[in-house]
Order: structure tokens, then C-alpha cells, then sequence
């Protein structure tokens, strides 16, 4: 391979399929309707479903928490976390930097610690998005 290329580590579709597949049927389970999108390392939409009565505003809102996740390989929550006792931080980055996403929801998928994709579920309140990632990542496990 020539010195200026680079090989980059990226989730499979079949491997963003399962994710999904797991995430919905939890989210059934817990008997409410989500949508589920999870991205490649660049963001770029790999998978995606919003199931039967998933609310409008969760269609871009999963896609944002997926990319939110790979920006930095850091989860939604964790976004929380990282701001919160900083002012400056917590005012200028929701603003500024586009599609963030800072409750939870949202996580980055890694391989040998090496981001691979996101994941990202919004319907149900933010601590129920989470469980529902969860459960998507699990599938890879």
C-alpha cells in the first residue's frame, strides 16, 4: 500500500444490522418504539430503523447521538460529564459544534479500542436510549 493511503478499521453492515436487530427487539421488550441508527468511523450512515411509533424527533436525534459517539469516541453521556463542571465548555460546545449530543443514548463501537462505528437510539428518555444501546453492543460482543 503507498505511504500517502491509509487502511481505516470500519463496522461491517451485517455487524450494524445485528445491532440494530438487538437494540429494537430490547426496545420492545421494554415496550416502547425507538429509532436506531448506527454510522461507520466517519459518521457516514451504515444501518438504520425507526420502529412502528417512534416519535419524529428521535429520526435525527439517534443519527446526531451516533455521531456524537465516534467525534471523540466518547459517549453522549459522557459528553455530560466532560462539560459540565466547565462553563465555558458546557455554553460553547452544544452551540458550537454541530450535531452534538450530550445526554445519553449514544456510544461509540470499538474493536481493540479502535473506533469502529456508532450507535445511537433516541425514543424513550435518555436512560432508556442507553439501556437500548446497551443492548445493541452487546450483539457484538
Amino acid at each position: 500500500m503507498p505511504k500517502n493511503v491509509i487502511k481505516k478499521p470500519s463496522i461491517s453492515a451485517a455487524a450494524a444490522r445485528a445491532m440494530i436487530a438487538a437494540a429494537t427487539a430490547k426496545a420492545g421488550e421494554m415496550g416502547f418504539a425507538v429509532t436506531v441508527a448506527v454510522v461507520d468511523e466517519s459518521g457516514v450512515l451504515k444501518a438504520y430503523e425507526r420502529m412502528d411509533g417512534a416519535v419524529h424527533v428521535s429520526v435525527q436525534l439517534a443519527q446526531d447521538k451516533a455521531f456524537t459517539a465516534i467525534g471523540f469516541g466518547l459517549s453522549t453521556d459522557g459528553w455530560y460529564d466532560f462539560i459540565k463542571e466547565d462553563g465555558p465548555l458546557a455554553m460553547g460546545a452544544p452551540a458550537g459544534i454541530d450535531r452534538l449530543v450530550t445526554f445519553g443514548g449514544g456510544y461509540p463501537v470499538k474493536v481493540d479500542d479502535v473506533v469502529v462505528g456508532g450507535i445511537g437510539v433516541s425514543g424513550g428518555h435518555y436512560t432508556q436510549d442507553m439501556e437500548v444501546a446497551q443492548a445493541g453492543l452487546k450483539a457484538l460482543s
